[in-house]
């Protein structure tokens, strides 16, 4: 086959790039190609595949073209010699499946010159160049690549990975100096599964402003599928998953229903006569390899004359319990110590043990309390609910609401919920208070 091939993109208004500032027409451009890519991309595939960003995130509904597209972007560069490329599904049985990335790759390769190697999940082509699959089932299969290097890495449904896995594949991608080749980390997914929020965060919110960007497809896009039939299929589901796959909605989610995100305003600053507590929902484990404990979160929350409450603050980290105690002495030192600051202690020994550290060598100087919540979370969290219902509830503006407002909204059906619990013990404090009197001296 022959070396270097190109592909003359004519002008077009549906063949277009994501620039700084939004879609931009193309003009006439040369797409890299090989005569190993059987068809022509659509639209939306050739503008991903024209990206030349270190990231970019292609696809939300289903049907869109999304595994044709990674497929396509590892074999552009297969005619030169010391390319390498890795794709990855979290399973071998995801990569085995009919019409997966590795049966697709069949279909493509089978007649070709490329050749298979069955015992690497490799072909390897006349260049000498090679193209992988892989999977991330385990919590060390990232240690599979450790020793590994790529210029292209693809993630398949990239909402089924954790951050950790994707974050550490991007230290796999090098080339040697003076090599051409360009460095691409590239990855699809419709919305839904455990990865759901940081694949969100990642590529649909912050996007183009930190240079990631999202090539949006729907079932519309892809004239290879019979769509009529396929959309027929995807109207069984329910409404949450068919809006995710039928229409790539990232917004659509199985929410708890014990908090909307409406019923909570948000204000510039809450009123500066309210009583403050901190309370603290502790977490022992840190983040270690792609593992995802629980959060240390604490909440500072007050009530005013009018017993309206007020959210200001989210404290919210995963750290060793060196920082974690610095991080706490540190916010307490903010909070000012008219703020009471409260910590929810656990069962047994250990539990008397950390709060007795905290009251005499963290916390020393400070209005340190111990709290030992009766019921479970959802019970605890029902008097947080019922205030946000009524209007209540108001938050400070900050940077930590959108990432409460989402844990809120799906609890307690979400992955997490230790902002929910430091915040009903917050409020659970300040409403044992509700019939002191209060004593202004002048």
């Amino acid at each position: 086959m022959s070396q270097m091939q190109t592909l003359s993109v004519p002008q077009s208004k549906s063949l277009s790039k994501l620039g700084s500032s939004g879609w931009e027409p193309l003009g006439r451009l040369q797409l890299k190609w090989t005569p190993y890519i059987p068809h022509s991309p659509t639209p939306k595939q050739l503008a991903f595949l024209l990206l030349e960003n270190l990231e970019a995130f292609y696809g939300g509904a289903a049907g869109g073209g999304k595994s044709d597209a990674l497929l396509m972007g590892a074999l552009q560069y297969v005619d030169i010699a010391g390319y390498s490329a890795l794709l990855l599904r979290k399973t071998y049985a995801d990569l085995a499946l009919p019409g997966a990335l590795m049966s697709r790759s069949h279909e493509w390769l089978g007649e070709s010159d490329a050749k298979w190697k069955d015992v690497d999940k490799t072909w390897i082509f006349p260049s000498g160049a090679t193209v992988s699959f892989g999977y991330l089932d385990g919590t060390n299969d990232h240690y599979r690549y450790q020793s590994a290097e790529f210029q292209y890495i693809a993630f398949d449904e990239l909402t089924q990975f954790s951050d950790f896995q994707y974050r550490y594949l991007i230290s796999r991608l090098r080339r040697l100096k003076g090599c051409e080749i360009p460095i691409r980390m590239r990855s699809a997914s419709n919305p839904g599964g455990i990865g759901h929020e940081w694949v969100k965060q990642r590529f649909i919110t912050e996007g183009i402003s930190a240079s990631r960007p999202w090539i949006p497809a729907t079932l519309d896009d892809n004239p290879y599928l019979d769509r009529e039939l396929y959309a027929q299929s995807l109207e069984k589901l329910d409404p949450i998953t068919r809006a995710q796959l039928l229409k790539g909605d990232w917004s659509a989610r199985a929410v708890g229903g014990k908090f909307q995100r409406e019923w909570m305003e948000i204000v510039e600053k809450p009123p500066e006569s309210c009583r403050w507590v901190r309370y603290w929902d502790m977490a022992a484990a840190e983040v270690k390899g792609n593992n995802d404990p629980d959060w240390t979160v604490g909440a500072l929350m007050g009530r005013d004359s009018e017993n309206i409450y007020y959210l200001k603050d989210i404290r919210r980290f995963r750290e060793s319990p060196q920082v974690t105690e610095a991080l706490i002495k540190n916010t307490a030192q903010l909070d000012g110590k008219s703020t009471n600051v409260y910590m929810e202690q656990e069962p047994g020994a250990a539990g008397i043990h950390l709060i007795d550290y905290y009251r005499r060598k963290v916390l020393e100087g400070y209005a340190f309390y111990s709290d030992r919540p009766t019921g479970d979370k959802v019970t605890r969290a029902n008097p947080v609910s019922s205030q946000a219902e009524a209007g209540n509830l108001k938050l400070a503006r900050g940077e930590w609401i959108l990432t409460f407002l989402d844990e809120a909204e799906m609890f307690p059906n979400g992955a997490h919920d230790d902002q929910i619990d430091a915040m009903s013990g917050a409020m659970q404090i300040l409403m044992s208070y509700k019939d002191e009197v209060r004593i202004t001296w002048v």
